[in-house]
């Protein structure tokens, strides 16, 4: 069975992934799970446990799950990266300096681009795209051009 040139897994998940501000979600589920996994860190490499070590916990699982519903539920995208830009910060205290900037950083950036996502924005058209169309702008507005090669 041969498939069409736009069937397959590939065009599906593109799609998938561009009605989503999936780049977003996915730095804030990394960042949480970057926090996560500095929780576990050898005791010679922690620097900063903190309260008692649930809120450590806990902020990161936040991180985590509001990347999650970012990816799945895009709709309430507005509230799930306030929710975790807030809890990105919180882990500052919380978890080693915030998974040692890293985590920190991830779910900043990520809260961030998932906030400033537009659902009904026009994707981008690249450079080459442009200068073709403006190359065959140009020929077209100029017939000697077209007949001769040589511009006016």
């Amino acid at each position: 069975m041969s498939r069409g040139p736009r069937e397959g897994v590939r065009p599906a998940f593109r799609q998938w992934r561009a009605d989503r501000p999936f780049w977003g979600g996915l730095l804030l589920a990394l960042g949480g799970a970057e926090v996560l996994l500095t929780l576990k860190a050898s005791l010679d490499v922690i620097l900063h446990v903190g309260m008692q070590g649930l809120a450590g916990y806990l902020l990161p699982v936040v991180m985590l799950l509001c990347g999650v519903l970012i990816l799945f539920n895009p709709a309430q995208r507005l509230f799930y990266s306030v929710i975790g830009v807030l809890a990105s910060l919180g882990t500052w205290l919380t978890s080693n300096l915030g998974g040692f900037f890293v985590g920190l950083l991830l779910g900043v950036v990520g809260s961030c681009l998932a906030f400033g996502w537009l659902p009904d924005q026009e994707p981008r058209v690249g450079r080459r795209q442009r200068r073709k169309e403006a190359k065959a702008a140009r020929t077209a507005s100029h017939p000697l051009e077209r007949q001769t090669g040589q511009t006016a």
